[in-house]
């Protein structure tokens, strides 16, 4: 299969989809692809759930879709997408102990990859990893991992700021006890929606499969640090990174809270009457130098009104940036500055203030408030999109890159797998130290 498809000429194979993030890359109509797309899964259902989703984007009122599902089902689905290999663009999103097995399989038969996280749950996996990629450069392919974060206006924002000395000052490389980055992301496995349970497959609830908080969750919290620490450059790992700490527990449900999550009625007697799921992850580590802490949990249901929630700190020399969630805010993220030295207020708000008028370009509208002891950014609702508009923006940029594989960064893969180097290690530490 040629690689280098014309604007025209992109084609999509979804490969055995089991989450929604497969189905959302074709909520909308995408310029210059296809509109018959090929889906290679085994009958089940995962495959039913992803059918009825992009039937009912074909379904809906307004602004449907047009796409026309062909539509494989059989255990034997791998060999058969690479007997016909009728596209070009391989889609991931799903299952994810053998997710790098089938992304090679895509490499080798000369297709662009857009795969979900993570990529890799084991360490031992990195060195296929390294492989599959150093493929892919050969053969002109491109191979992206979903970052959506890196869409969210206040990731950007940061990323902004951190990265201005007038602002920011120079980097504190802080401590183990005393981290100049910390991270802290709690989700919840028992969501409603509408008053109902947001339904996750059983296979969920088995690390080995999703992986522990560090491997799944936790890889966009690698990929901020880095992407915000360390912007467009290479990372060398025996260099830049030093795994330092890591720590692992369960969640405990029970069988009802199981029943619930699931909607399966798992009424057998081999089932325990409680299960113990290890998706809880600490990891401290020094990127580049400096101190890094990442806290993941999963709770098992948020109290009342209680979103997902995410902390992020930066620590520089003038000004610590952070992202908040707070219950006065409703919960939205905010970015906050302050200064490190009160004394030097003034002179940060004249530093906040230029540049944000030179990012009037980008963030039309944006400012700065006085708030507490340092300031916070007001930005418009129009900057504020949510997590499948992220999406929709990562898809085009992936299409950008499947187009002209030359796009793609050149520091990207070195990246990539600088972080899950982290995921991984950090993992495989907190098993030897539990």
């Amino acid at each position: 299969m040629d690689s280098n498809a014309n604007q025209s000429d992109l084609r999509l194979i979804t490969v055995d989809p089991g989450h929604f993030h497969a189905a959302l890359l074709q909520k909308q109509q995408l310029r210059g692809v296809a509109s018959e797309a090929h889906v290679y899964a085994p009958l089940g259902p995962d495959l039913l759930a992803h059918l009825d989703r992009v039937s009912r984007f074909n379904a809906r009122a307004e602004d449907p879709t047009q796409w026309k599902l062909r539509v494989y089902a059989g255990k034997d689905f791998l060999e058969k997408m690479l007997a016909e290999v009728p596209g070009n663009i391989a889609v991931f999103s799903g299952r994810n102990a053998k997710k790098l097995d089938l992304i090679e399989a895509a490499v080798n038969a000369g297709l662009h990859v857009l795969a979900d996280k993570p990529l890799i749950l084991e360490r031992a996996q990195h060195v296929k990893l390294r492989d599959v990629l150093e493929t892919a450069r050969r053969r002109n392919l491109a191979v992206v991992d979903a970052m959506t974060q890196r869409f969210e206006v206040t990731c950007r924002l940061m990323r902004c700021l951190v990265n201005d000395p007038a602002i920011f000052g120079e980097r504190v490389t802080g401590s183990l006890k005393d981290p100049a980055v910390r991270m802290e992301s709690i989700h919840y496995l028992i969501k409603r929606v509408a008053g109902v349970p947001n339904l996750r497959p059983l296979w969920f609830f088995d690390s080995k499969e999703q992986g522990e908080g560090l491997t799944d969750v936790g890889t966009h919290l690698v990929d901020q640090v880095q992407w915000i620490l360390m912007p467009d450059r290479e990372i060398d790992i025996a260099a830049d990174v030093s795994l330092l700490q890591a720590t692992r527990w369960p969640t405990t449900l029970t069988l009802d809270q199981l029943r619930q999550v699931t909607g399966l009625p798992l009424d057998s007697p081999a089932q325990p009457p409680a299960l113990d799921y290890f998706c809880n992850n600490t990891v401290r580590y020094a990127l580049g130098g400096v101190h890094v802490s990442l806290d993941i949990r999963w709770d098992v249901e948020p109290p009342a009104g209680v979103p997902d929630t995410e902390y992020v700190l930066f620590r520089g020399s003038r000004a610590r940036v952070e992202i908040r969630q707070e219950k006065e805010a409703n919960w939205r993220p905010d970015v906050h500055v302050l200064p490190e030295i009160p004394a030097d207020r003034a002179a940060l708000r004249e530093a906040l203030e230029n540049r944000i008028a030179a990012l009037q370009s980008t963030f039309d509208g944006l400012a700065a408030r006085e708030c507490g002891e340092g300031f916070r950014l007001d930005i418009p609702d129009r900057h504020r999109i949510g997590h499948e508009a992220h999406f929709s923006k990562l898809a085009n940029a992936f299409l950008e890159m499947a187009r002209n594989p030359a796009t793609v960064p050149a520091w990207e893969h070195s990246c990539l797998l600088a972080k899950y180097f982290v995921t991984t290690e950090g993992v495989a530490l907190a098993r030897r130290e539990l």
